[in-house]
């Protein structure tokens, strides 16, 4: 099972996912994710290990594919506390990142699409045969967490239905202590 544990930041009036902390499943693509990650500007080893929530040994041998595959590669530099290695993405590893990303735009836009055409059990199905993917779906921003949470509505399902709670978004407030909400939230009813 995925946890991801979310928060959103308000900035000019649109809405940014920051993922916070991520467990991941063994279903899921632990590289992908890291890769994802690394390509996103996370450089250092503990950083991405304190995303991903990847044991270090695990996350080394992660790394350790990824570099044999080219699509990272490691550089030592001397910092203020002696030597440090930065991760970076090679071109061949970005784009490995953005064909998988593009695979998943797809699925969403079909799940968008069967939404929009209020046909309930197709979008059951359809969101019943991609659960797996869903966490990187998330992970990467694909996901509209408002459509997505109004498809559950659609189909007369609570996201907790199929969303366990500790994956939901956490609208806490963000790293500026904002709450992110003016009046605490909101609820509506889209008239399905």
């Amino acid at each position: 099972m995925l946890n991801i544990i979310f928060e959103l930041l308000y900035i000019k009036q649109r809405i940014f996912l920051t993922v916070v902390k991520i467990d991941i499943v063994e279903s899921e693509p632990k590289d992908l994710i890291v890769l994802g990650a690394i390509k996103h500007g996370v450089k250092k080893f503990e950083k991405i290990q304190k995303m991903t929530q990847i044991e270090p040994e695990e996350l080394n041998s992660i790394l350790e594919q990824l570099e044999k595959r080219g699509f990272i590669r490691t550089e030592e530099k001397k910092g203020w506390f002696g030597m440090k290695v930065e991760i970076t993405p090679t071109e061949k590893g970005s784009k490995e990142v953005d064909e998988r990303v593009h695979e998943l735009q797809a699925k969403w836009n079909q799940m968008s699409l069967l939404y929009k055409s209020g046909d309930k059990e197709k979008l059951k199905q359809e969101m019943e045969n991609n659960k797996s993917i869903i966490p990187s779906m998330m992970f990467f921003g694909i996901m509209d967490m408002m459509m997505f949470s109004m498809m559950f509505s659609m189909m007369g399902m609570a996201m907790s239905d199929y969303v366990a709670p500790e994956n939901m978004p956490d609208t806490g407030s963000n790293e500026m202590g904002d709450s992110g909400m003016d009046d605490g939230g909101f609820d509506f009813d889209i008239g399905f």
